[in-house]
């Protein structure tokens, strides 16, 4: 019996600059440019395994079989990658994550990426980063910047081709923290991918985009230079107008929950106490707070005083989406 298994496993990452809207949603080719760092805390771990006994594609994700619009998703996504290879074998896939899906945390993008280079490896292709990037986007917008390592920008580009990502910067350029506040477990109400259609209904969505390069180019300047200041302030103004637009989208969606006030608050707070800490979100109740290493400690402990908050993923600047000796499936 023929079968060809590969394992890969890829971190989600959290956007300074943001992704939300689509000009091709079957391409999820975005408006804009944005840039990312890689969580080391955030990973998916994917086995790929192509088998002559398939009739079917088959997924689980941490031990649970899926069906339905989640297995058609990963299908279409293995169905671009056995066109490209000239493959007609069905996959089972087994994933697993180190942190809860679908609550803020970007799971798609660590998922599709470790999806993407898992197939790709298992059907014998032979792909650049670029090349891996850019396929993955097509499951996932954001797991276009999964592949690479470090410091991420993501080019919005023109065609299927040239919209990917890259590392502008080492994962040991700076030494900067993601500490999530885990304020909910569950599961979010309004996925991103419908959020990104809803969010050109918005009436501010044409004015992000006509000051998103501008924020880009400080969010990048400033991290060029490490400058905590500049890089915090710019990062939390590009969180709080994402989720205005989101709030305002047709369909509105409503990601936050008054722990996640609580914890926004709580930032500001700290940081008028002296605490060099800023908040960013991703489309989910969580709150990202970003310092830098040597305040790491004194976020976490002050997270931990804080009974809203159920949990604590303490994160470093990670690597890049990575091949890992094959799982039995």
């Amino acid at each position: 019996m023929t079968r060809l298994q590969a394992t890969a496993i890829a971190h989600s990452n959290i956007a300074f600059v943001k992704y939300w809207g689509n000009r091709d949603p079957l391409l999820r080719l975005p408006y804009n440019d944005s840039l990312s760092m890689n969580l080391s805390a955030a990973t998916t771990t994917t086995t790929v395994a192509f088998a002559e006994d398939l009739s079917t594609d088959r997924l689980t994700i941490d031990g649970e079989k899926h069906i339905g619009p989640a297995l058609d998703r990963v299908s279409r996504q293995l169905d671009l990658v056995r066109l490209r290879a000239g493959l007609r074998l069905r996959a089972t896939v087994q994933s697993r994550n180190s942190f809860p899906m679908g609550t803020g945390i970007a799971s798609s993008a660590s998922g599709f990426a470790a999806l993407t280079m898992a197939a790709a490896q298992a059907a014998g292709l032979s792909l650049s980063e670029a090349e891996l990037s850019a396929l993955a986007r097509r499951g996932s917008g954001s797991a276009a910047r999964s592949i690479p390592g470090g410091y991420v920008l993501w080019h919005a580009g023109t065609a299927d081709s040239d919209s990917f990502a890259e590392s502008v910067f080492p994962a040991d350029h700076w030494d900067l923290r993601d500490i999530v506040a885990i304020v909910s477990r569950r599961h979010k109400g309004l996925g991103s991918t419908d959020g990104h259609g809803a969010a050109e209904g918005s009436p501010l969505f044409r004015g992000r985009l006509a000051s998103v390069a501008e924020t880009l180019a400080t969010v990048r300047g400033a991290l060029a230079s490490r400058d905590m200041a500049r890089f915090g302030a710019a990062i939390e103004a590009e969180a709080l107008n994402l989720h205005a637009i989101a709030m305002t989208g047709r369909p509105p969606a409503l990601y936050w929950s008054p722990a996640t006030v609580a914890v926004m608050h709580q930032v500001q707070a700290w940081r008028a106490e002296g605490l060099a800490v800023w908040f960013t979100l991703d489309a989910g109740p969580n709150v990202h707070l970003i310092c830098e290493g040597q305040d790491a400690a004194a976020v976490e402990g002050g997270l931990r005083n804080l009974e809203f908050v159920e949990g604590i993923l303490a994160n470093r600047v990670a690597g890049a989406a990575h091949l890992a000796p094959t799982l039995v499936v």
